[in-house]
């Protein structure tokens, strides 16, 4: 076991990067496209940018990919922003049980970066709707969450960060020092090496 963590850690030393661009597409769940299209369009504004079913043998055939064992079930896809993708499945109604979000391996909530002012507009139009939201100050004036559920009882979050203005820095405004993480990260291990692996590249 330990050959194959130390191999786990050599394949992603941080002498072998990985480039990641951020977020393609995170895909979710309905059992009620048209409900989520009038929520993602209409009241959080996004734009719909592909409408599509599954094609044929994808869903229960050998062809399957992963997706929702259906088939030719619809699949719609928003943009999120930054170059990003949110997609929806339309699970047929009745099909499935309602999911535990904080159950192991589910999504707990969907966070997207906004700007001060998007945040401002998107909470008087989700009150306008009579949903409820809750507004965290994180850091006194300096980092603001607002919580809400979608009508399929998805749990997404607006973060801003006021100095930041229109556009948002999220990796910047999340990176601890080396000795910050080192704090908690001591909680989990005592194995220095793997701490020492764990926080490379963190900056002193």
């Amino acid at each position: 076991m330990d050959d194959v963590k130390l191999a786990a850690h050599d394949e992603t030393a941080s002498t072998r990067p990985s480039r990641y661009y951020g977020v393609h597409h995170l895909a979710l769940n309905t059992d009620d496209m048209k409900m989520t299209v009038d929520f993602y369009v209409g009241v959080l504004g996004m734009r719909l940018v592909h409408a599509m079913k599954v094609p044929p043998g994808v869903g229960t055939g050998p062809g399957n990919r992963g997706n929702p064992p259906f088939e030719e079930i619809r699949h719609y896809f928003f943009d999120m922003g930054r170059d990003g993708l949110l997609a929806f499945f339309e699970i047929p109604k009745g099909a499935k049980s309602k999911g535990d979000r904080d159950a192991i391996g589910t999504m707990q909530h969907v966070a997207f970066a906004v700007s001060p002012e998007t945040a401002a507009r998107l909470e008087a139009r989700l009150g306008a709707r009579g949903i409820d939201t809750q507004l965290v100050e994180h850091a006194p004036g300096q980092k603001y969450s607002l919580y809400f559920y979608d009508p399929n009882g998805i749990r997404l979050e607006l973060f801003w960060q006021p100095a930041d203005g229109d556009e948002p820095r999220i990796i910047d405004a999340f990176t601890q020092s080396k000795a910050k993480a080192l704090e908690e990260l001591r909680t989990l291990t005592a194995d220095e090496a793997w701490l020492e692996w764990a926080t490379d590249g963190l900056p002193s």
